[in-house]
């Protein structure tokens, strides 16, 4: 899966929309939806600057882009809904519940036990409500 090229043509919005879609799906479109009502243009810089822009950058393959991100927000401590939603885009992208797993564990050295502890629990979470991909792997 690769998101398209920055010098395609398209508008930031519309490479945002298209890269959000193939990585978050519908969860990615849930949120922009929530924001309507409230903050119908921070939705749209949601759009435009994370997917629009970074994730259509060259140098890391989506995989590799949530990884990070993954590491991240769990090293925040304090990003669960956006670590959920990136759990499942990390199993979108083709990364394994065993991967993301290590990822978060991972982060115990560098954030601590606490942030890692919540991470593990989001990733649970996210595993028990999609229980796909022929993996068992227990958090």
């Amino acid at each position: 899966m690769t998101v398209c090229s920055r010098n395609s043509g398209e508008s930031r919005l519309e490479r945002g929309r298209r890269a959000l879609a193939e990585i978050d799906g519908h969860a990615g479109e849930a949120v922009v939806a929530a924001l309507a009502d409230i903050a119908p243009d921070f939705a749209t810089y949601l759009i435009e600057f994370p997917f629009g822009d970074i994730y259509a950058r060259p140098g890391l393959d989506l995989r590799a882009r949530e990884i990070a991100t993954i590491a991240a927000l769990t090293a925040m401590g304090n990003a669960a809904p956006q670590l959920k939603i990136h759990v499942q885009a990390g199993l979108n992208v083709g990364l394994s519940r065993a991967e993301i797993t290590e990822v978060i564990m991972q982060m115990a050295v560098y954030a601590g036990f606490p942030a890692a502890l919540n991470g593990l629990f989001a990733a649970k979470a996210v595993f028990d409500a999609c229980p796909t991909r022929g993996e068992s792997q227990p958090v």
